[in-house]
């Protein structure tokens, strides 16, 4: 059996498999199968985001290929393991979104890790911001434990859901704007399928707060214009069919969290109150 075909064991549930994952072969909340059509192109990503559940779309998501450089680069980094992981496998897969199919509160991030989301197939999971953003979640009541390490953690958000706008870990953490752009319609479509719930958005990050704003924008909601600067604490409202605020929150990167720029209890307080305008009990 040659390297790219090393079988190794999920570190929860002790099942055998290759990195990156085969779609349908028992990763711990993996939704795709055999079957679930693959989008090669930007045309393709547009089709086959459109007219599908909540479900089929996250399983679209989590084997699109529509960007070569991002599929090379999550695919190598799953085969060339960081140390510390080397005997695990690696999900090497695009990450869809998660939580709750009817949030009240949607947290819009920037990427997957290469080492976090990359190698556990969840959104934030498996890394230093990860370890911020849901120890602060679970504070205000969000989540229902404090810690989120793998797919099989029994983790789940409260009314509460998790997207990424581009869904592949990019090469030194930044997509190009054609990758952003291709991966667009899938933002989008996850929108139309929440928005009907979703009174507060949290954006990570002036990225999620241009993305939240642009994707919100596309889908037939009124954004502001000029459109509002991004700052943590800065909000904004969304009018369409109900009112949605819009919530700018440093992301809980190691260089915010490290130099003090974000502190926990300025994480609080944004997450905090999402919850507290979304009406959710903490």
């Amino acid at each position: 059996m040659g390297p790219l075909q090393l079988l190794l064991p999920h570190p929860a549930t002790g099942e055998l498999f290759a990195s990156p994952v085969p779609p349908g072969s028992g990763w711990p909340g993996d939704v795709a199968d055999a079957d679930t059509p693959v989008a090669r192109t930007a045309v393709q990503v547009r089709r086959l985001a459109a007219g599908t559940g909540l479900d089929e779309l996250e399983a679209r998501v989590s084997v699109c290929a529509a960007c070569p450089r991002l599929v090379a680069w999550r695919e190598q980094v799953a085969r060339e393991k960081r140390a510390s992981y080397a005997d695990e496998p690696y999900w090497g897969r695009p990450i869809a979104g998660w939580g709750a199919p009817d949030p009240r509160v949607l947290v819009v991030g920037l990427a997957p890790a290469a080492h976090g989301g990359n190698r556990t197939g969840r959104v934030f999971t498996g890394d230093r911001s990860g370890d911020w953003l849901f120890a602060g979640l679970h504070r205000v009541g969000l989540a229902t434990q404090a810690t989120s390490t793998h797919a099989a953690d029994g983790l789940r958000l409260v009314d509460t859901r998790m997207v990424a706008t581009v869904r592949c870990a990019p090469p030194l953490n930044k997509p190009t704007t054609q990758e952003r752009d291709t991966c667009a319609p899938w933002l989008d479509a996850e929108l139309r399928q929440v928005a009907d719930s979703v009174r507060v958005v949290v954006a990570l990050g002036s990225y999620g707060w241009a993305a939240a704003l642009g994707a919100f924008g596309r889908i037939g909601w009124e954004v502001p214009r000029p459109r509002p600067k991004f700052g943590h604490g800065a909000s904004a409202s969304l009018d369409g069919p109900h009112p949605i605020t819009l919530l700018g929150c440093y992301h809980p990167s190691q260089q915010n969290t490290f130099t003090g720029r974000l502190t926990e209890p300025m994480l609080d307080e944004v997450l905090g109150r999402a919850a507290d305008a979304a009406r959710i009990p903490r």
